[in-house]
């Protein structure tokens, strides 16, 4: 592996960026599956290969891969695909004052499955900036717009055990707030969307709309950059699966959290679809916003035909204009074997291009 020096934020920012494509251009939700050499394969927050200064080496180049995949395989909006973390929330609790990784207690996440979590022991703040190293080598990476993951405040909340605040509301607030220092710091080093997961949407009705899009608009606060919210049904793993066999044949989750979107200042929702029994006219909810739309199956190792992937874009054509529709996958794939991943990559490229030339076509 090869030593790299971080690019200094302000050398990234004035680097000259490759347009996107005015017509649907592709971006991955979030993770990557990692090298067999940095983390167990197929194994969700498996555990790193190598320890200390080796490490993020590793991750760099681990990194450096991913921005190459994606720009190899057609992705328009580059990401980090989660390189640098083992996990999608705890990954930036592990860097926060007030949280206690030792004294662990068991909850249900999601009000589906149980996991070993940390605790929440005093007040809640940042110390430094967790991710914004990361985004600043990201950035330094690749000339195409860039985009980082953050988990939601409602989320971190449900990650976690709270013996100090003692009210999911009280520490999602404190977390908004962390989370828009983050945001506002990721902004500076060059980072164009900055994304917010939060499953938790598509389960705690009542609060999400209560507090959790409020906590939410928080974290957004003040910035520039174009900011999203990531609502899946989760990893392709069996406690998911599971879950979604229970829901019926269709799955309207999203009525509950749409409506509230569609009038909140967040610019891009990113949703699931493919292959999934969401209803695809719950996206004329959020009409006038720009649409993520998952056509890539996450929970499944067959890879979708360009043709395939074009077809789910088609039908959400009749709820969202054309040029705020970004060909996405349904959430992040870490668990799937690499070469599938990477294939899948390139499906959904192809699939985008389908469409757009047939747009072009029309149009001309």
């Amino acid at each position: 592996m090869t030593a790299v020096t971080t690019v200094p934020a302000t050398l990234a920012v004035s680097a000259e960026r490759t347009p996107v494509p005015t017509l649907l251009p592709t971006a991955i939700v979030g993770s990557l599956p990692k090298p067999a050499w940095l983390a167990k394969p197929e194994v969700l927050w498996s555990p790193w290969e190598l320890e200390g200064d080796v490490l993020v080496e590793g991750q760099h180049d681990a990194l450096r891969a991913a921005v190459q995949e994606q720009e190899l395989r057609g992705i328009d909006i580059v990401s980090d695909g989660e390189q640098t973390r083992q996990h999608f929330v705890t990954t930036f609790i592990e860097h926060l004052d007030g949280v206690d990784f030792e004294n662990r207690e068991t909850v249900r996440i999601r009000d589906r499955y149980d996991a070993s979590v940390p605790t929440v022991v005093g007040a809640v703040s940042r110390r430094k900036p967790v991710f914004v190293d990361g985004a600043a080598f990201l950035r330094s990476q690749t000339d195409r717009p860039i985009k980082w993951a953050l988990p939601g405040p409602m989320t971190m909340i449900d990650t976690l055990a709270d013996r100090h605040y003692r009210s999911r509301e009280k520490l999602a607030w404190e977390f908004a707030t962390i989370l828009n220092q983050e945001a506002r710091e990721l902004e500076a080093a060059g980072v164009d969307i900055i994304q917010f997961d939060e499953p938790a949407f598509n389960v705690f009705f009542d609060e999400m709309k209560e507090w959790g899009v409020a906590a939410l608009e928080r974290a957004v606060e003040g910035l520039q950059a174009q900011t999203a919210v990531h609502i899946c049904y989760g990893y392709g793993i069996k406690a998911n699966t599971d879950w979604k066999a229970t829901l019926g044949a269709e799955w309207r989750q999203y009525e509950e959290s749409f409506p509230l979107l569609q009038r909140s200042s967040i610019d891009i929702v990113s949703l699931e679809s493919h292959n999934s029994h969401v209803p695809i006219d719950l996206i004329e909810l959020i009409r006038g916003k720009k649409v993520m739309l998952g056509a890539i199956d996450v929970a499944s190792h067959e890879v979708e035909t360009p043709e395939e992937v074009a077809a789910t874009l088609r039908r959400a054509l009749q709820f969202v204009d054309a040029d705020k529709l970004i060909p996405s996958s349904n959430c992040g794939m870490a668990p799937l074997p690499r070469q599938v991943a990477l294939d899948k990559l390139s499906a959904l490229s192809a699939g985008a291009g389908l469409l757009r030339e047939e747009l072009t076509r029309a149009s001309a």
